[in-house]
């Protein structure tokens, strides 16, 4: 009896140390990408659309991943994302297009405002952290639908970006410049519309 009350007060003495250990883990600093000027283009189409950004499972997390380099994940620990990233991705990247896109109105199609687009923009993301060199690399693929043409011109993307500074602040501001170009190749794309040119 004596022995058994002698370990359960050790499990409990044990599940108290673990609870005060996870009650006590510091809170995560959140993070959000920026948009950032550009140089405005005309001739796009009055109104499109922009599709939410998909990207690749392994991104879709709360903690920032640093980097998918030699077969495994590495995370940024308490450094998180403020909202989920193929969220943010759209929310950013239709800014950024507003702005390289002047006269045209770019709405989201996850949004509550819609429209009858006459162009749809998607864009698909494999990879969006930093390489073995230290710099910030996006690969995906952008496609622009016209309303006018069956077929879509789609590219493929891959933007190199070297962060500013070391460390988390750097990764985020790169990424910021690299969907900032994204935002010019596609602003270019859309420039090249049918009947537009």
């Amino acid at each position: 009896m004596t022995f058994g009350g002698w370990r359960f007060a050790g499990c409990a003495v044990l599940l108290g140390a673990t609870l005060l250990a996870a009650c006590s883990s510091p809170d995560p600093r959140l993070y959000t990408i920026a948009s950032l000027p550009g140089t405005a283009v005309s001739g796009a189409p009055r109104v499109v659309s922009l599709h939410t950004v998909g990207i690749a499972r392994y991104l879709q997390r709360n903690q920032i991943v640093q980097t998918s380099e030699d077969y495994r994940v590495v995370l940024r620990g308490t450094e998180w994302w403020a909202e989920p990233l193929d969220a943010m991705l759209t929310r950013v990247l239709a800014q950024d297009l507003t702005e390289r896109l002047p006269q045209t109105t770019v709405y989201t199609s996850a949004g509550a405002v819609t429209g009858s687009p006459e162009a749809t923009i998607e864009v698909e993301l494999s990879r969006l952290d930093v390489d073995r060199a230290g710099n910030l690399l996006l690969i995906g693929q952008a496609s622009v639908s016209f309303k006018s043409q069956p077929a879509p011109d789609t590219r493929t993307l891959r933007i190199s970006q070297p962060p500013p500074s070391p460390g988390v602040e750097g990764q985020i501001a790169a990424t910021s410049t690299a969907i900032a170009q994204v935002a010019d190749e596609i602003a270019q794309m859309l420039a090249a519309a049918p009947g537009r040119r």
